[in-house]
């Protein structure tokens, strides 16, 4: 639950320090801190498809965490346990946000050159980890069988 905890203090602290009022903080020439709420899913898709979306996104991702969560009492691996640990950790913190605002606080703004990320949490960044690390572990069960 680590995972949930940094990710809520860290938006908590991001809506006291520059969503209201809104406002850009340049960190570095690459890495900014802006204010977004993102009503959708991954990169603000879905977003504008309905006033429903939002509760739609909620219940399916509790249905999810829900599978992740029996899967990690299961799970042998330790690569298989951290992963999930980390999706699920960001699915929770970024539910917990969708259920107190219909939203999700995103405030990390990375971009090179002509490349620009969407804006993303700490909740993201462990879900991208976790499945990160997914890929590693089926890299490597891969690999051993050759």
């Amino acid at each position: 639950m680590s995972v949930v905890a940094f990710d809520q203090v860290t938006k908590m602290w991001a809506l006291e320090s520059f969503f209201s009022p809104p406002r850009v903080i340049e960190v570095f020439p690459w890495f900014n801190l802006v204010p977004v709420w993102n009503t959708g899913i991954s990169f603000g898709m879905l977003a504008d498809y309905s006033d429903w979306m939002p509760g739609i996104i909620s219940g399916l991702t509790i249905i999810i965490s829900l599978v992740l969560l029996a899967w990690l009492f299961v799970a042998v691996s330790m690569l298989i346990k951290s992963a999930l640990s980390l999706i699920l950790g960001g699915a929770v913190g970024n539910i917990i946000d969708r259920i107190r605002f219909g939203a999700v606080i995103d405030f990390v703004d990375i971009h090179f050159f002509d490349f620009h990320w969407p804006a993303f949490n700490i909740a993201d960044s462990a879900i991208t980890i976790g499945v990160a690390l997914f890929l590693l572990d089926g890299f490597l069960k891969k690999s051993a069988k050759v």
